[in-house]
């Protein structure tokens, strides 16, 4: 990544259900003045309407071009990483993150991803620009309705809960707000990578977290494929009720996060329960 704006576009904020038309413009505007663009609002209670676009501002750009998507699984399914904000820990909760350790996790998954990317291009010849362009890292940072947030089954489908320091007598901050404190913090860290990276002169370990491996991530639908396989799996080997299975599949998709299985491990996976079922 050569710029501040080739990382920000690999991120989209999704707000969830959101109430009114007007956060929705100000989230807008938020995001414009921190260099995100792509905005995806699902199941809006209120459709964007002209109060959206008077509080959009100058993010005008952001709102016409935002997605309207039915469901959190069409929205995030290609994302191979997917942050979530709230304010306090839910049932089954991920690792919880501040604003900066989220955007040092994002910063260092789209490195890593994007030269994992750049070497399977130098290999093969055959790869369009077009095809190229669809291997970009996705990440997705979800956002909650005005009263109540995120469910417990939302919060389920990030692999980090983001959590802001804020008042512990009431650390609730407009969904907007939210937008915006996230995507300062998500800005400032991508000055300072880029100028970090500029740096030739320091040498540093290569290190490994846990989304850095030898291959691209899954994704968030391949994830919760391997879920449901996994859970039909128990059921069929009677090791679960299928009418009792209350936190499995929570548990089992939490486990898949944790790991952030690359392709190849999913398709050794997949082969084995395959066969599993089969057999």
């Amino acid at each position: 990544m050569s710029s501040v704006n080739d990382y920000l576009s690999c991120l989209q904020v999704v707000m969830v259900n959101t109430t009114l038309p007007a956060n929705i413009g100000s989230a807008a505007r938020a995001m414009h003045t921190m260099g995100l663009s792509r905005l995806t609002v699902i199941d809006p209670k209120l459709p964007i309407d002209d109060t959206s676009v008077s509080h959009a501002a100058g993010g005008s750009d952001v709102l016409s071009s935002a997605l309207i998507s039915p469901s959190l699984e069409s929205a995030i399914g290609d994302c191979q990483l997917v942050f979530a904000a709230s304010s306090r820990s839910r049932h089954l909760p991920r690792p919880v993150v501040t604003p900066t350790q989220a955007a040092k996790i994002m910063f260092d998954f789209i490195d890593k991803q994007t030269a994992l990317d750049v070497a399977d291009n130098n290999e093969s010849t055959k790869l369009s620009e077009n095809t190229q362009s669809t291997n970009k890292p996705n990440i997705a940072i979800l956002f909650g309705r005005e009263d109540r947030g995120l469910t417990n089954e939302e919060l389920a489908c990030a692999d980090y809960h983001i959590q802001i320091d804020a008042n512990p007598a009431y650390p609730v901050l407009n969904v907007a707000s939210a937008v915006q404190v996230i995507a300062s913090f998500i800005f400032a860290y991508a000055q300072a990578h880029l100028k970090l990276n500029d740096n030739d002169g320091i040498n540093s370990l290569d290190m490994h977290l846990r989304q850095q491996w030898d291959e691209p991530a899954i994704t968030q639908q391949q994830l919760q494929q391997l879920t449901q396989r996994m859970t039909e799996l128990m059921v069929q080997r009677g090791l679960a009720d299928s009418e009792n299975l209350k936190s499995l599949p929570s548990r089992l998709s939490r486990l898949g996060s944790r790991l952030q299985l690359d392709q190849k491990e999913y398709q050794l996976l997949s082969a084995l329960i395959a066969k599993l079922a089969k057999d």
